[in-house]
């Protein structure tokens, strides 16, 4: 994936520009930024998002160029939703909404909602940048789904806050980094907390990552789980859906945690 992601942008402009779009719902979408018509400063990156729901439908939207791109994202897509499943499990256990699949096989229905959930891969390329303190790759922001499971070249830059401060990520061979995102916090009533990201860029080399992002389908309600709301622990979030978060993106600049934000109750 890495290999495929750094040849895609090695591409001419004119090859790669045939994918952008502004309409953030198409199946393939190539820019810079979250929402080009709104931010009001862009990022040091590329992007190149591709839906993955369903495959047979997007499939023929995605870039033919280079000629293994589309079954290397393929493949790849597959292989991080079983991992996406099995770290769900875990954590649907660790909340106690599910139990132990060996003890009781007819209780984990409530993991099947997430298998035909929405997933989106996002090519990332951080071009080595002449003046890396004006500027960043990606600016403070929580991703919106369940979780994100991304893979880094050997090239540091990504970065969480952790007790107030920034903390570097360290690449490490072979590993995925799992970040919380914004439907996690709503669905676990604030348990989990989605994690609070950046991406700084260097003078001496481009870095390269790819996001597998994953959620609930596109069409559900997410909200808090009634199994941990209790007069003890009441509901934190109001019900939210994909078409409220794409709304909310396209009228104006995503800054930090600004979405789930909106989603708080007083």
């Amino acid at each position: 994936m890495i290999d495929v992601s750094k040849r895609f942008f090695d591409l001419p402009f004119e090859e790669r520009s045939k994918y952008m779009s502004t309409e953030m719902r198409s199946p393939v979408r190539y820019g810079t930024s979250f929402n080009q018509n709104k931010d009001e400063v862009f990022c040091w990156r590329d992007l190149l998002k591709l839906s993955c729901n369903p495959l047979s439908d997007v499939l023929p939207f995605w870039p033919s160029s280079p000629a293994d791109l589309r079954p290397a994202v393929v493949n790849y897509s597959k292989n991080t939703k079983l991992l996406y499943l099995m770290l769900t499990e875990a954590i649907l256990e660790s909340l106690g909404i599910l139990v132990d699949s060996k003890k009781n096989e007819n209780e984990n229905d409530g993991l099947r909602e997430f298998e035909n959930g929405s997933q989106l891969i996002v090519l990332n390329c951080y071009p080595k940048c002449p003046e890396p303190d004006l500027t960043l790759g990606m600016h403070p922001h929580s991703d919106y789904g369940f979780l994100t499971l991304l893979l880094q070249d050997e090239v540091e830059g990504l970065q969480i806050q952790h007790e107030g401060r920034w903390v570097t990520v360290e690449p490490l061979p072979g590993s995925f980094v799992v970040n919380v995102g914004d439907h996690l916090e709503i669905f676990s009533n604030g348990r989990y907390s989605s994690v609070l990201h950046r991406v700084l860029v260097n003078s001496a080399k481009t870095r390269i990552s790819v996001a597998s992002l994953h959620s609930l389908p596109f069409e559900s309600t997410v909200q808090p789980s009634p199994k941990l709301i209790d007069e003890a622990n009441p509901r934190r979030y109001k019900d939210t859906n994909f078409a409220s978060f794409l709304d909310y993106m396209s009228s104006r600049e995503h800054k930090k945690k600004s979405f789930l934000e909106s989603r708080k109750l007083t």
